[in-house]
């Protein structure tokens, strides 16, 4: 039987200690947090846990304003970084503050919403990881399954290793396009801000009926994506547009984790394709796609990751045309919380 510890648990507040603020924001194996943006994540509570070793865990919950699912009132675990020692004590302690709040489902791991980082590397495939991609270790799901969490929804990432092929419906859809008024082009990096601003609108209404969804105010979505500002290629992020307004939005980033490991950047990462409701099933989506893959190819690039799509997204479809191979597999778990006050 493993030794047994008495455990601290520690709440992080604006008042907290500012070594024990610094502690929750660099426990080992879990992702670097800002310090000076944690009031910011919306969180209702964080909780660092130490154990007479000096072992850490940690975790962040929100119950306050999460996302809708089915007749549940939802509970949110995020921020999660634990080992074997720590993970059952910190999972049970967040599950049981959530159940204090009047939750009745916990899900993890998210970091308040779907904006955000979330879900678990479940499979992690032989592929290195790529750029924005999220890690853990290999522990990490064990920990969630062995106190009774179960998969709440399956996620993976595949890689295109020939962008030569083409969609043999292209030519059809860009002269509907053409003459439904819909023109495509790349973004203005002289515009950043204005571009972003104006498909705030087709990534909000776009993604509003995704599982977990919650609204995002237009400062909250400009500022998560204007730290990618130096690092996109203009030509491989393409905007649809009618004469009054962004319609479609479809992001590729350099795989700039290819750089840092010494490799020649040959990859782009699909990770954003939204358009309006009233443009799906319209083909708008593949037209995107195949102007940013035009433009890798004419960049040099030789190969897309189409990443994190959900089992039963309609992205899903979009990879398979493009012959996806399936490299990593990810899951989101929950867990019903019984006997609530």
């Amino acid at each position: 039987m493993p030794p047994q510890h008495t455990i601290q648990t520690i709440q992080i507040t604006a008042t907290a200690d500012t070594a024990d603020i610094a502690r929750f924001c660099t426990v080992p194996d879990g992702t670097p947090l800002d310090p000076s943006a944690l009031a910011a994540t919306g969180a209702d509570e964080h909780w660092l846990l130490a154990d007479a070793t000096g072992t850490l865990a940690r975790c962040s919950l929100w119950w306050t304003a999460t996302p809708t699912y089915q007749q549940h009132r939802v509970g949110l675990i995020g921020h999660f970084a634990a080992d074997d020692t720590l993970a059952g004590a910190l999972l049970r302690h967040a599950c049981d503050r959530l159940r204090q709040a009047g939750c009745t489902i916990a899900i993890g791991p998210m970091d308040g919403n779907t904006y955000t980082r979330y879900r678990l590397v479940t499979d992690p495939g032989t592929e290195p990881p790529f750029f924005l991609e999220p890690t853990n270790p290999a522990s990490w799901p064990a920990h969630f399954t062995s106190n009774g969490f179960a998969p709440l929804s399956e996620y993976y990432s595949a890689a295109q290793d020939n962008i030569e092929a083409t969609d043999p419906r292209l030519p059809e859809i860009e002269r509907q396009m053409q003459a439904a008024g819909v023109r495509v082009r790349p973004l203005d990096a002289a515009a950043f801000e204005r571009d972003l601003r104006s498909v705030y609108p087709v990534v909000s209404v776009g993604f509003a009926g995704s599982l977990l969804a919650s609204p995002i105010d237009e400062e909250a979505f400009v500022a998560q994506y204007r730290p990618l500002e130096s690092l996109l290629v203009p030509e491989l992020v393409q905007i649809a547009e009618t004469d009054e307004r962004a319609i479609g939005f479809f992001l590729v980033v350099p795989d700039w984790l290819q750089a840092q490991r010494g490799e020649l950047i040959d990859t782009g990462i699909a990770k954003t394709t939204a358009v309006l409701p009233e443009y799906q099933r319209q083909g708008l989506g593949i037209l995107l796609a195949a102007r940013a893959i035009a433009a890798g190819r004419a960049l040099g690039y030789t190969r897309a990751i189409h990443a994190l799509i959900r089992e039963d997204n309609v992205s899903r479809r979009l990879s398979d045309v493009y012959h996806g191979r399936v490299i990593r597999r990810y899951t989101l778990y929950a867990k019903e919380l019984e006997g609530r006050p």
